[in-house]
């Protein structure tokens, strides 16, 4: 019988946003892949630190049982293949079961997000994700240089996301642009019965849900909206999180108040927003990715 995914919380990831390589991406960035390279061939035998997502995918790996695999996370990464002996390596080393892999040496591997169905690409080559994300796939820039992950919560992973334009759609916040503030306010008014249209993450918010409503084992997914929004116009947030018919575990409208401080105190293993400002606030306390507006789509639409 063909081996498949489907069914399965599938997550691609780049081995920068898995694992720490800042020092040798330096190497990189000088322009001598072979240096890097070599560097990485040096170093395979010792395992990389820990890097910004590192937390969320060993934690979701762990709702895998014996007897149901639930979760699949595959390695995207734009290292050569001789430089992916260390990214397996590291993997091995912290006893995370993965098995797929794609290295392609310096060329975009988001391609490959498509056979995959992958819910999920964290990536922290800026391009990538918006190709990712104008082929309809969950996609997050990765900060590296955002905090980690608490380690007070071993049994939940923990998801946080903002609102418009993330797991809405932008429409609401295209108003605000155009108009400001109080015509936001009353356009959500006006449209408080009227569930907001899909953002790009409600995909990855669907699998969440029907992870754990799938699973039996003492992992809990736990997850917040944090959002700019204030009332009223909170309310058309949570009719249309209710229309979904998925109950997100808190919700916090902060009316503009800086977020970083409220996801300090949530302590997600990741947040996803797409104004850079929220993220650069969330990532001195918080692992973050910045859910960027997404490209014009590389390949035809189906007709």
């Amino acid at each position: 019988m063909p081996v498949s995914l489907d069914g399965k919380l599938v997550v691609a990831i780049s081995s920068r946003a898995l694992f720490d390589f800042e020092e040798e991406n330096l190497v990189f960035e000088q322009g001598d892949d072979t240096a890097y390279m070599q560097l990485q061939l040096e170093r395979l035998d010792i395992p990389a630190k820990p890097g910004v997502a590192f937390s969320m995918v060993k934690k979701l790996l762990t709702f895998n049982t014996e007897t149901e695999q639930q979760v699949e996370v595959v390695i995207l990464s734009r290292n050569d293949p001789v430089s992916g002996l260390r990214v397996m390596k590291s993997a091995a080393h912290y006893a995370l079961p993965i098995i797929r892999c794609a290295f392609t040496r310096g060329e975009s591997p988001w391609r490959y997000l498509r056979p995959l169905r992958a819910n999920l690409f964290l990536s922290t080559h800026l391009s990538d994700v918006r190709a990712a994300l104008a082929a309809n796939v969950p996609a997050a820039q990765v900060y590296p240089q955002s905090a980690h992950a608490s380690d007070a919560h071993p049994q939940q992973v923990r998801i946080a996301f903002d609102g418009d334009a993330v797991l809405f759609s932008d429409e609401a916040e295209q108003v605000y642009q155009r108009q400001g503030l109080n015509a936001f306010q009353q356009h959500e008014s006006d449209k408080v019965a009227q569930p907001l249209p899909d953002g790009p993450f409600k995909p990855l918010l669907v699998a969440l849900h029907h992870l754990q409503q799938a699973s039996g084992t003492h992992m809990r997914v736990r997850t917040a909206l944090v959002t700019a929004r204030s009332a009223p116009a909170h309310e058309r947030a949570i009719r249309t999180l209710m229309n979904w018919n998925i109950a997100v575990d808190e919700a916090m409208f902060l009316g503009g108040l800086d977020k970083g401080e409220f996801l300090r105190e949530f302590e997600p293993d990741f947040f996803f927003d797409d104004q850079t400002g929220h993220i650069e606030s969330a990532a001195r306390h918080v692992p973050a990715g910045h859910v960027a507006s997404a490209s014009p789509p590389p390949w035809p639409k189906p007709d």
